[in-house]
């Protein structure tokens, strides 16, 4: 390989996406190489803001409610076992009224666990459908992240809460976000992208948190930045605001 295809290998060596000879040329390319070295710190920080934003914890509450409602239930003996001798026999005074008791309460308990189980597999079910949403989500990122002419750019909010990077590729006509720190969002309202194309506007996505990361809705083309603003709930055809963020790609 020549040092113009070693120079478009930054993102894919920090995505860990070389082949073992590629990496070993690429690294020794790399030791005297200074506008590679920086490109792929910027690529690995990225990547790993990328992860952090994508971190999620499961859904709270689930092993409380079972543990709680497997202490309503009663265990019994096994069916038709012996009564030991010398054990000492009570009548029951309402025979009738104590089995319909007992059938009723185990009834409950059965629809309270049948609940708990409903939940907790409409959660898991959740849980795998945006695990599953998010690794395609990564996976899109470390394909625009290694693609030859990927770029990145960070901006600080003007008020100092909160960064943006923007990730985006020429060749490709896709570009990607993610944000850190800014403010929570106000309840009825979202993180709204644009694509600048000068003194215009494009919607490209809504970012439902004010930390996160996500490739943004239509083609870069002409674009010059990529605006964050902050939009009423299920976004603006135009912004509404002033940005909170603009990072410039051109």
């Amino acid at each position: 390989m020549n040092d113009p295809d070693l120079h478009a290998l930054s993102g894919a060596y920090a995505a860990h996406a070389l082949r073992p000879e590629e990496r070993l040329a690429f690294e020794e390319h790399l030791a005297g190489c200074e506008v590679c070295a920086a490109e792929v710190d910027g690529f690995a920080a990225t990547l790993a803001r990328l992860a952090a934003c994508e971190a999620s914890a499961v859904p709270p509450g689930a092993e409380d409610r079972a543990l709680a409602a497997i202490g309503t239930l009663r265990q019994l003996p096994p069916a038709g076992a012996a009564v030991p001798s010398g054990t000492p026999r009570r009548r029951l005074a309402h025979p009738r009224r104590w089995t319909g008791l007992a059938l009723a309460a185990c009834l409950a308990a059965a629809a309270v666990l049948g609940g708990v189980a409903v939940q907790q597999h409409d959660e898991a079910r959740q849980s795998r459908a945006e695990a599953g949403r998010l690794h395609t989500e990564l996976d899109r990122f470390s394909a625009l992240l290694t693609a030859p002419d990927a770029r990145t750019a960070t901006t600080t909010a003007a008020d100092g809460e909160g960064t943006g990077t923007a990730v985006w590729s020429e060749s490709r006509n896709r570009a990607g976000f993610l944000t850190t720190g800014l403010p929570a969002l106000p309840s009825g309202t979202t993180y709204e992208l644009w694509f600048a194309d000068g003194g215009d506007f494009r919607p490209a996505g809504l970012m439902a948190s004010a930390q996160g990361a996500r490739l943004l809705d239509g083609p870069l083309g002409q674009a010059t930045g990529i605006g964050v603003t902050l939009e009423p709930a299920g976004g603006s055809p135009q912004p509404t605001s002033d940005p909170v963020l603009l990072v410039p790609v051109s």
